[in-house]
């Protein structure tokens, strides 16, 4: 006789999906993975405020308009690899090539196209075909 207070049993299988962790160098200079919306939306306040701090630290410091000019190149160019990583990283989050970075050059609907996909949208439940999520 079966215990009617006893746990129902079903056989509907409980799905696990695995997921995988990125040191912050593969978040910030590999092309390849995925990141999550939490991942990403710390990486760009962050990358923002640091950034921020940075250009006016350079704009203290009291330089000439070239010397100055030069350093904020030169901060720009690992800034923009950063960025280009993790966005493309979070495409990858969405199924989607690590291409569709380039929809932000369309005047207007693009960085709204951009921003409602990273920012707003869940990234595809379990493994896609860039791999597992990001823990």
């Amino acid at each position: 006789m079966n215990n009617k207070y006893e746990t129902p049993e079903s056989d509907i299988a409980i799905q696990q999906f695995g997921t995988t962790s990125l040191s912050v160098k593969e978040v910030l200079f590999s092309f390849s993975g995925r990141v999550g919306r939490k991942t990403y939306w710390m990486f760009f306040l962050g990358f923002m405020a640091v950034l921020f701090l940075l250009v006016f630290a350079i704009s203290l410091a009291g330089l000439n308009e070239t010397t100055m000019s030069g350093l904020i190149i030169v901060l720009y160019i690992p800034a923009i690899w950063m960025s280009l990583a993790v966005q493309v990283k979070r495409w990858h989050d969405r199924d989607k090539s690590g291409w569709w970075v380039l929809i932000s050059f369309i005047p207007l609907i693009g960085p709204i196209w951009a921003f409602v996909e990273n920012g707003c949208l869940a990234g595809t439940s379990g493994e896609n075909r860039f791999g597992l999520p990001n823990a």
